[in-house]
């Protein structure tokens, strides 16, 4: 799947493939204004990935001390941009 195929998707309302990563169905869930669907998609068992989904979005809800420890088990350091610039830089990375 491309970043511009991953975008189209959004428009629609089938939900995301179950084919993708949980932290891109988060992203996907995300993007469509569903905080606690893109949460259900971080829960254990989790990984890098999901663990940086799980701090983008603690981050959004205000939860800083939340969000750094995610960050931290993620290995990413606390994203210092918007939430925009960190929901486009996860897609790039996450998107495949």
């Amino acid at each position: 799947m491309t970043k511009d195929e991953f975008l189209a998707s959004i428009e629609n309302d089938e939900g995301p493939s179950s084919d993708w990563s949980m932290a891109v169905q988060g992203l996907w869930w995300d993007r469509k204004g569903e905080w606690d669907k893109a949460h259900d998609c971080c829960q254990p068992p989790s990984d890098n990935e999901t663990d940086w989904l799980h701090a983008y979005l603690h981050r959004k809800e205000g939860d800083l001390g939340n969000a750094s420890y995610w960050y931290r088990r993620s290995g990413k350091p606390i994203f210092q941009g918007t939430l925009d610039e960190e929901w486009e830089g996860m897609v790039e990375e996450l998107v495949v």
